[in-house]
């Protein structure tokens, strides 16, 4: 019995790659920023700690609920990204999937460090093993843990952004300028990754390198959403490379 699955087109793919890039933004936006800033008190490990219990079910769906949506969308970004530009060269698109796959799997592992949280505010066995102000030492720890565990993994995705504007600009069929962004960001996130983990006095992200990185990954979904692939030039990449 023969099967007929219809594939999806290059368009398609490059759409679907939009979407997911904008599921990814906004849960981002709450994960990363709206959420943390709501219930973080810089310096105020108490005030912290006294935050999250008394509204613990907020924190953990801003948090881990949102982190969980971008974790399973970014696996299926990294494939649709390898389906789009593996024609270009099959290898490093397949290096690149891995790398983000990589970045994915420790930012998965990563979010232990909010369980952990949870389990010294909830009063358990593991609470009253300690004094309030060591618990809430142990919150702080736990939040600047997931924080260098973020960074960890953004370092795994270097090689994803810096192959990814490689290839977006020997492509033909995605506007050279949006590969030389995403190079651009790569050479940002790997100087921001390299200061934040290996530099006692590197604390923040300089806003030059935040706006680049930025510029680049709204540019491309953009693109993606408005205008997919360029299809004339995509069937005509097999001819060329069969004739060069």
């Amino acid at each position: 019995m023969k099967t007929n699955i219809r594939e999806m087109s290059p368009s398609a793919y490059a759409r679907f790659a939009g979407v997911l890039y904008l599921i990814i933004t906004v849960a981002a936006i709450f994960a990363h920023m709206v959420i943390p800033e709501q219930f973080i008190v810089p310096g105020d490990a108490a005030a912290t700690a006294a935050n999250i219990a008394a509204n613990e079910t907020t924190f953990r769906l801003g948090t881990v609920g949102s982190e969980l949506i971008i974790l399973l969308s970014e696996i299926v970004l990294a494939v649709v990204l390898y389906v789009l530009l593996k024609p270009v060269n099959k290898t490093l698109s397949l290096v690149a999937a891995v790398s983000r796959l990589a970045m994915t799997t420790i930012h998965g592992l990563n979010l232990l460090n909010y369980y952990f949280v949870f389990q010294l505010l909830n009063g358990g066995s593991l609470a009253t093993a300690f004094s309030p102000d060591q618990v809430n030492a142990l919150v702080t720890l736990f939040l600047d843990a997931h924080s260098i565990g973020f960074t960890i993994g953004i370092a795994f995705l270097v090689p994803h952004v810096l192959i990814l504007g490689t290839l977006i600009v020997q492509s033909g069929y995605f506007p050279k300028v949006l590969g030389y962004l995403f190079i651009a960001a790569g050479v940002g996130y790997l100087f921001d990754a390299t200061g934040l983990l290996l530099v006692s006095s590197y604390t923040s992200t300089p806003g030059v390198i935040a706006a680049v990185i930025a510029i680049a990954e709204i540019a491309f979904p953009i693109w993606l959403l408005l205008k997919g692939v360029n299809m004339d030039r995509w069937r005509n990449r097999p001819l060329a490379l069969e004739t060069a």
